[in-house]
C-alpha cells in the first residue's frame, strides 16, 4: 500500500529583527527572535509512481521547480546520491497562510517537504543533516524544523532555541498587498544610504520570562511603511484594540499583534476591514510545533 505522510507546518513571526549590513554574499547580517504560531499550511506526501509532481490550488503559488518544496525534493534527491529528477512522490500544499506576508509559509512547505520526502523516500538523513539541506533552500528555512522560540543570528540560519513564551493570542492582518523580501532589504539600504532613520524600539510586552519584557521591533518597518502607509495603520490598530504590543514580521506585509487569547478574540470582530484580511491565531511551543512537522 502506498504511504502517505500529512504535515502541518506552521507560521512565524519576527518577534524581533534587526537588520545589520549587507554581507560580501549578498545576504544582510541579521539577529531575529522568531516564534512559531497554531496558523499553519498542510503538506501532504504520497508515496506514487513516476514522475514527481505537486500541486497546490492557491492563486499564484508555483507548481513548478520554482517552488520551495520542489527545490527541497530536489536537494534531498541529490543528497541520496540520486541522479535525474526526483520522482516517485506527489506533493499537495494546501495554504492558509498568505504568501508575500512575512510568515514563512514557503519556508515551512520546504521543511515540511525534507522532512515527509525523507520518510517516504528512505533516505535516513538525520535532523542535523535535513537541516544543513534546509539552510541552502532559504534563510528561514531551519527555523520550521524545531520550531517554537528561538534566537536567529547569521543570515537567519543560525538557531539558538530559547524557553518557549506564555501562551499569547495573536492576531495577524494581510493587507491586499504583498511585499517581496527583496525589495524590503533594498528599500532598507536605500533609505539607511539616504540617512533616514530605522523604526524605533517598542514598548516592552511580557513574555513570560523570568528576565522581563522583549521591546518589538523590526528594522524593516519603516522602509515598508514608508512606501505603504497601511502597515502604519495596521499597527496602530492593533494597539488600538489593546494590543500588549504589534509590529510587521519578517519583510511583511503581514502585521501581527500580541493579546491574551480572549482580547485576541474580541479584537478580531472589530478589526475586519474590506482589504485586510484578519486571522486569528496563538503562539505554539516548541513541542507543539515538532509535533505539526512531523519530528
Amino acid at each position: 500500500m502506498s504511504r502517505v505522510l500529512t504535515l502541518r507546518p506552521n507560521a512565524k513571526i519576527n518577534l524581533t529583527l534587526r537588520v545589520g549590513p549587507r554581507r560580501p554574499d549578498g545576504y544582510h547580517e541579521v539577529r531575529s527572535l522568531m516564534q512559531s504560531l497554531a496558523l499553519h499550511d498542510t503538506v501532504v506526501v504520497s508515496e506514487r509512481r513516476g514522475p514527481f509532481g505537486l500541486q497546490c490550488r492557491t492563486p499564484g503559488v508555483p507548481e513548478d521547480h520554482t517552488n520551495l518544496a520542489w527545490r527541497a525534493a530536489v536537494a534531498l534527491w541529490k543528497a541520496m546520491g540520486r541522479e535525474g529528477e526526483p520522482r516517485d512522490v506527489h506533493i499537495r500544499i494546501d495554504k492558509a497562510i498568505p504568501s508575500q506576508a512575512g510568515l514563512g509559509g514557503g519556508s515551512g512547505n520546504a521543511a515540511a517537504a525534507l522532512v515527509g520526502l525523507n520518510v517516504i523516500w528512505g533516505a535516513k538523513q538525520s535532523r542535523r543533516d535535513l537541516a544543513k539541506l534546509a539552510a541552502t533552500l532559504g534563510s528561514d528555512v531551519p527555523f520550521f524544523l524545531q520550531g517554537g522560540t528561538a534566537v536567529a543570528t547569521g543570515r537567519g540560519e543560525d538557531l539558538y532555541p530559547v524557553d518557549d513564551v506564555q501562551r499569547l493570542g495573536v492576531l495577524v492582518i494581510k493587507p491586499s498587498f504583498g511585499v517581496s523580501t527583496a525589495d524590503a532589504y533594498r528599500w532598507l539600504d536605500e533609505d539607511r544610504a539616504a540617512g533616514l532613520p530605522d523604526a524605533p524600539e517598542g514598548r516592552d510586552v511580557e513574555l513570560g520570562w523570568p528576565s522581563g519584557g522583549v521591546p518589538l521591533v523590526n528594522d524593516l518597518t519603516a522602509p515598508v511603511a514608508r512606501r505603504h502607509a497601511g502597515i502604519r495603520e495596521m499597527i496602530d490598530a492593533c494597539v488600538e484594540e489593546g494590543a500588549m504590543g504589534a509590529q510587521m514580521t519578517g519583510s511583511g506585509s503581514a502585521v501581527f499583534g500580541l493579546f491574551s487569547e480572549a482580547a485576541a478574540t474580541r479584537a478580531a470582530k472589530r478589526l475586519r476591514r474590506p482589504d485586510w484580511l484578519v486571522l486569528l491565531t496563538r503562539t505554539h511551543s516548541r513541542r507543539e510545533a515538532v509535533r505539526h512537522i512531523g519530528i
